[in-house]
């Protein structure tokens, strides 16, 4: 073979392996794996919509059908595993708590519920009350509360988040509890007392109305006013601020802030649920004999 047939055939073989190593497809473990896919406990509760974006952040919206939710017997269920599942996905980097149409939870369905005084009945509605509170608290991210319009229902959800923030007509209420003629014991208490004073919450559980956002403010309950409609904006701008530090960092605080109030949670709601049964108990008993 010739020095020249020689070096084209040498030439000829490396722009063939060049070619190869361009137009070959990257092997499976080195290419650009897809976005992962929602987990499925995203569409499994029907009055929570839930939304993450690639940063971590994700929104949890209360609803019916949409609109402003109508706290019923269901969801009172729903959230316990809700709550729980969130808590364990370690792809949420922080969790916002909002509710749809301009509201937080304003409303209760009571029949839903069934006969408060049997039981049977009670005991669900007892380890279901102690179980959301717990796994809410367990919730190992910052977690911020976007209030909009009337928490009037389950506020002591709201107020197991490190911040609250709220919209200027936002207003906070107890709703189901004295006004009704059952013992305010199913966490409210709890919270209010830890963040507002015991003084104040009794005070305000036993002569219940709607207090304003700038009040529960001086009360030391919302951290930050935003105009209406301008809860969860701004709880996306603190959320993206906590993401600038480490995960470890911002898993850490949030366990280590609320570690006070989730041992009152732990010692408090399971017997305040039991008196506030009884209380359920002796209002139908009441009711049944026309009476008070």
């Amino acid at each position: 073979m010739t020095r020249t047939r020689f070096l084209t055939t040498v030439a000829a073989s490396l722009l063939a392996s060049v070619t190869v190593a361009v137009t070959e497809p990257a092997p499976a473990a080195a290419q650009t794996a897809a976005a992962p896919a929602n987990p499925a406990y995203f569409t499994q509760h029907p009055s929570l919509r839930m939304t993450r974006g690639a940063d971590g952040v994700l929104v949890v919206e209360f609803h019916t059908r949409g609109g402003p939710i109508k706290f019923t017997a269901q969801d009172h269920e729903d959230f316990v595993d809700a709550f729980y599942q969130i808590g364990r996905d370690r792809g949420n980097k922080v969790v916002i708590l909002t509710g749809a149409g301009g509201q937080w939870i304003g409303d209760i369905d009571f029949p839903s519920f069934g006969d408060v005084s049997d039981p049977d009945g009670w005991s669900k509605v007892h380890d279901e009350g102690t179980q959301v509170l717990e796994n809410i608290a367990n919730i190992r991210v910052p977690v911020i509360c976007a209030v909009e319009g009337k928490a009037w229902i389950h506020s002591e959800y709201c107020l197991l988040a490190n911040v609250v923030i709220a919209g200027k007509g936002a207003t906070f209420n107890d709703a189901p509890h004295f006004a009704g003629g059952i013992v305010p014991a199913d966490g409210i208490f709890t919270a209010w007392s830890y963040w507002a004073g015991p003084g104040r919450a009794q005070a305000w559980l036993l002569d219940p109305k709607p207090i304003s956002a700038e009040t529960a403010q001086s009360w030391g309950v919302v951290s930050e006013i935003t105009p209406t409609g301008g809860a969860v904006a701004r709880a996306r701008a603190l959320a993206a601020g906590y993401l600038t530090k480490t995960e470890v960092t911002r898993r850490n605080t949030r366990i280590h802030f609320i570690q006070p109030l989730k041992e009152r949670i732990i010692k408090e709601t399971g017997y305040g649920l039991q008196l506030e049964g009884a209380s359920a108990s002796a209002l139908v008993k009441a009711s049944k004999a026309g009476g008070k």
